[in-house]
């Protein structure tokens, strides 16, 4: 990959968890992730998945390998420097929000400037709002966490991962606790979020379509890249025939036609 379009890589990475008895969980992972790619990370349940997020969201070491990001070796860095960096480049959406219901919405969205800068200035404050406006939730920005729905709550998630600007949003399973309408809402912020911030988007994914609608699919198995390709040459139809070629995992059914089951 052109090193000028390289944002972030992974070089030889492994995870092993335990001393007594070793379980290795990531086994020399190699990839890079393009400028601006929106990539979705799959793979059934112990695959490797969230651990190879959390490094890469630099949540966590490998026990071999490196992480770089835009030049900088994730490993070089003392556990401030990392807090510092994970703070200014890096935005994490999880399955669950992680709001505080004491809060509003838009007092959420603030928090992570308040810990970057103590408490926000006028320009961060009207950042917040025009990223609760981008995801739609002008009119409830002053409602508290726990006076909006699970969709919305998850929102206020997305535009505080936002809000200090970050070179890369990272996303562990961010529709996995949504309903079929919600999960089509976020995934539709992901894609103007992609496109208008050129935000780069890594997502953990079960979701087949979510995946199907990225530029592209990292496959993980047992801990190993079993598939690594681009959707961006393929049509709807063939993108979701490479993530579910038999039948549609989202919802249950034997895909009837090609376009059934496309978001």
């Amino acid at each position: 990959m052109d090193n000028q379009k390289t944002l972030l890589e992974a070089i030889d990475l492994s995870k092993v968890y335990g001393t007594t008895i070793r379980n290795k969980v990531l086994h020399d992972l190699n990839f890079s992730i393009a400028r601006e790619e929106f990539t979705s990370i799959i793979g059934y349940s112990g695959s490797g998945k969230s651990t190879l997020l959390n490094i890469l969201g630099a949540l966590d070491q490998p026990t071999q390998g490196k992480i770089i990001f835009d030049g900088v070796d994730f490993g070089q860095m003392n556990e401030d420097a990392l807090a510092v960096f994970r703070n200014e480049n890096l935005g994490f959406i999880f399955q669950f929000h992680h709001l505080l219901p004491e809060f509003t919405a838009l007092e959420n969205v603030l928090i992570p400037t308040w810990i970057k800068e103590g408490r926000s200035h006028n320009k961060r404050l009207k950042r917040a709002k025009e990223l609760l406006e981008l995801v739609g939730l002008k009119e409830y920005m002053n409602n508290k966490a726990t006076n909006l729905s699970g969709g919305q709550q998850q929102r206020v998630a997305i535009a505080r991962a936002l809000i200090n600007e970050p070179a890369i949003l990272l996303g562990d399973e961010p529709t996995g606790n949504l309903d079929s309408e919600s999960t089509q809402q976020v995934y539709r912020l992901f894609r103007e979020i992609n496109a208008n911030l050129k935000t780069t988007i890594i997502i953990v994914t079960h979701n087949d379509h979510i995946a199907a609608k990225s530029d592209r699919v990292i496959e993980l198995s047992d801990g190993r890249i079993s598939r690594d390709y681009s959707n961006k040459i393929l049509s709807e139809d063939d993108a979701f025939s490479q993530v579910a070629p038999e039948y549609c995992k989202y919802c249950g059914k034997q895909r009837q036609t090609k376009s059934g089951y496309v978001l």
